[in-house]
């Protein structure tokens, strides 16, 4: 508590009038005075005493408590605090800052810790934001008692501002950098990647390796490719190099990029980096040849030509095989039929190849049915339906396609009602395991009526028929992939012929489980980021309750148990702590998952420097000074001076206040300027009447 005293004057006539009063009176009593009139000096006393008594002068004394000026110390919390003694560095100089705050009177501080960990698993990357903390701890808090604040960081600042917006800030600011001068650390830098690219396509990543000192010298890369190849190669340090890669597959894949340790290292984080590219599909090129015109037909056509992604190329054979009027076949085309454009030529564009309810007639020779086997071999991809001619002479399993199908005709076809069940590996299976309606008992289903008998000689039996045969067949083969329906009917479902069923979205999951899509991979190991918990899913055919390894970012391992849920997949969760790439692996699968910002801003240059402070500092008259160098004296100053010099760092002393009462009183009471100026006028006729 102090007190204040002053003069005020608060006129009763307005000041302008009051000016010219008393300019008034200054010429009158002049002109006196210059013709040196008996009674002037008396006169121009009244006068002045009037003016006085028209300017209410009184005396205020106010009753004042100082307010504390603010003075906030942030301390850099970030990943890359963790780098060496710096974090240590910080504790100290936070509980140096604390004991000399404790002894400046009428100061407080305010200590905001902020960039932790657990700010960085959004995905976005800000970076460390001191000043963002800086300003939420100041919202509350006039300019006017902003005394300054202190950053005690390594420097790696994301949010520094602008030097004009930092000299707003009502005080100076201060830098205290942890960590030493001219540090070294070799980093790798992504400068150009792709987000998405077309699978198939040629893409590159744009990279270049830093290291203060050694530029020039070459230095070993790795290229890992999710599920693909991983190469090494030699890249000089300053130089920019494009790395070339191809998308296998729809979807996200994730390349990781690794550069050699160097001789002198602050962290290995900064020495990998990670690109996700989604691969997407230009267009899926289908070819889809109707071995006779049907009533599926349509809706293989209207299920293709519903997706706008899908280049569909269809060809149906109309010719029965009970004409026989000794027209050639290559004649009673609407169009002529480019067989060896399409199977010899072009063969290998196809995304993937259907053969509805075809039988052999002498349109395709032998040689283009084992083109077919060698593009699925070699990772094409091949769907059957199959109609009764499957089980005839006119089977295409008497062609070089047998070597590729998974189901052998016993000859028999079966024509009676039956609803399509999902066997024990398809209720596992991601193509069949939850399609609507799947009811392990009684699947909400419509009927069929004819069904191809196999006998199987590979792959897996995912949907049966008629007294449990098989029904769907799914196989890889080689490089490629083989789906098999026995039966021409699920045109059926898609006319909701007692109800129908799934048909659009079994075949969709069907033809991209034959393109590879990740989602559907039945032996797979994938996770997820969700908040602050990684969510892990293994599929697998059989129960497996193997748990599985994760490393994290920063090189820690753990193991987390999976529960299986009985329809192929097992889950587990980890909380995670830390943004960047987490590797997961149970023994025989392995996959990587993105936790936050792939690449924190954080590590992109993890030393220590004052150069990103310094014009902030400056622009608020504070200072960027190295911990190195000792922990500098604080010192609390008028407005206006210098806040800072060797050895010692200043803050602003506002000394602002608050009111708590006032008292006034008039320093000229009527009655007694009253009784003055009479005695004024008084004397000056007394001086006069002589």
């Amino acid at each position: 508590m102090e007190s204040f005293a002053g003069i005020v004057f608060d006129p009763l006539v307005p000041r302008l009038l009051l000016l010219g009063l008393a300019v008034a009176a200054l010429l009158v009593s002049g002109f006196a005075l210059w013709r040196r009139a008996s009674g002037a000096l008396w006169r121009l006393a009244a006068l002045a005493l009037a003016l006085v008594v028209l300017a209410n002068p009184s005396l205020v004394q106010e009753d004042r408590s100082l307010l504390p000026d603010v003075a906030v110390a942030v301390i850099d919390d970030s990943p890359s605090m963790g780098i060496g003694t710096r974090r240590q560095q910080a504790a100290e100089a936070e509980a140096a800052l604390k004991a000399k705050f404790a002894h400046i009177p009428n100061l407080e501080l305010r200590v905001v810790h902020a960039g932790g960990p657990a700010a960085k698993l959004g995905p976005s990357d800000d970076g460390t934001r001191l000043f963002e903390a800086l300003n939420r701890a100041l919202a509350d808090t006039p300019r006017e008692r902003v005394a300054g604040a202190v950053l005690v960081t390594d420097g790696e600042v994301h949010d520094v501002p602008t030097p004009e917006a930092a000299g707003k800030l009502g005080g100076p600011i201060h830098g205290l950098i942890v960590g030493n001068r001219g540090e070294v650390d070799r980093r790798l830098i992504v400068e150009e990647a792709p987000s998405y690219g077309i699978v198939g396509d040629p893409l590159s990543i744009a990279i270049r390796v830093e290291e203060a000192g050694a530029d020039g010298t070459e230095v070993p890369v790795t290229v890992r490719i999710q599920g693909g190849e991983t190469r090494t190669l030699t890249v000089p340090i300053g130089t920019r190099r494009n790395i070339p890669f191809t998308l296998r597959h729809g979807g996200p894949t994730f390349i990781e990029i690794e550069v050699a340790p160097g001789p002198h290292e602050l962290t290995l984080q900064n020495n990998r980096a990670a690109v996700m590219v989604n691969g997407v599909r230009d267009r899926l090129r289908v070819l889809l040849v109707s071995g006779e015109p049907h009533a599926g037909e349509r809706t293989w056509r209207n299920l293709l030509k519903a997706d706008p992604s899908v280049d569909l190329v269809h060809f149906t054979i109309l010719r029965p095989p009970e004409k026989q009027d000794g027209t050639p076949i290559r004649e009673l085309s609407l169009i002529a039929f480019p067989i060896r454009e399409l199977f010899e030529v072009k063969l290998s564009q196809f995304d993937l190849i259907i053969f509805d309810r075809y039988r052999r007639r002498g349109v395709l020779p032998q040689q283009y049915f084992q083109n077919i086997a060698d593009y699925v071999n070699n990772g094409g991809a091949l769907l059957e339906a199959s109609g009764p001619a499957f089980g005839s002479p006119l089977s295409l399993y008497r062609t070089p396609l047998a070597a590729v199908l998974p189901g052998q005709p016993t000859g028999n076809v079966l024509t009676e009602g039956f609803t399509p069940m999902l066997t024990d590996a398809g209720r596992r299976h991601p193509v069949t395991a939850d399609l609507p309606g799947a009811d392990p008992a009684h699947p909400a289903w419509g009927r069929w009526f004819r069904q191809v008998e196999v006998q199987p000689t590979g792959g897996t039996v995912v949907m049966s028929g008629i007294g449990g045969r098989p029904l769907l067949l799914l196989d890889r083969v080689g490089k490629g992939r083989v789906a098999q329906l026995l039966s021409d009917q699920v045109w059926l479902w898609a006319r909701g012929f007692e109800g129908g069923g799934p048909q659009a979205e079994l075949l969709r999951r069907t033809a991209h489980w034959l393109m590879k899509e990740p989602e559907l991979e039945e032996d797979s190991l994938s996770a997820t980021a969700n908040g602050d918990h990684l969510d892990i899913v293994r599929r697998s055919m059989r129960p497996d309750p193997h748990p599985v390894d994760v490393t994290t970012p920063s090189g820690a391992s753990e193991h987390v148990a999976l529960k299986d849920l009985g329809d192929g997949r097992a889950v587990g969760s980890l909380a995670v702590g830390e943004p960047g790439l987490y590797r997961l692996g149970d023994g025989t699968r392995a996959t990587i998952a993105a936790v936050g910002a792939i690449n924190p801003k954080e590590f992109a240059d993890v030393r220590a420097t004052d150069k990103l402070l310094a014009p902030a500092a400056a622009a608020s008259k504070g200072s960027v000074k190295w911990l190195v160098d000792g922990m500098p004296d604080v010192r609390l100053l008028p407005p206006d001076r210098d806040y800072a010099g060797r050895g010692w760092i200043g803050l602003i002393a506002h000394r602002d206040y608050l009111v708590n009462g006032v008292r006034q009183v008039a320093l000229l009471p009527a009655l007694l300027a009253l009784a003055l100026i009479l005695a004024a006028l008084l004397f000056a006729w007394r001086r006069e009447g002589r």
